[in-house]
């Protein structure tokens, strides 16, 4: 990310939004204070909704990783209900 004055981001503001579009998100600072510049596909992607522990145990993503549980080969035991 790069950082910027709030006077250079005012001067260049053009350039801002451009590297904010090709690089990411930009910062710039002013009195203290620190603001994210970002474009709004890149602003809604980060603040979506994270999927839920049910959905993602129905339906787990496909990231090529495959795993196993191997079976005990002990004797189970029993369950009185």
């Amino acid at each position: 990310m790069t950082s910027w004055q709030a006077t250079q981001a005012k001067a260049k503001f053009s350039e801002v939004l451009d590297k904010a579009s090709s690089e990411g998100p930009q910062l710039v600072k002013r009195r203290g204070t620190t603001y994210v510049l970002s474009t709004e596909d890149a602003w809604r992607e980060r603040t979506k909704p994270k999927q839920n522990l049910v959905d993602f145990l129905l339906c787990p993503p496909s990231d090529g990783v495959e795993v196993e549980f191997p079976r005990l080969k002990g004797k189970l035991r029993p369950v009185h209900f």
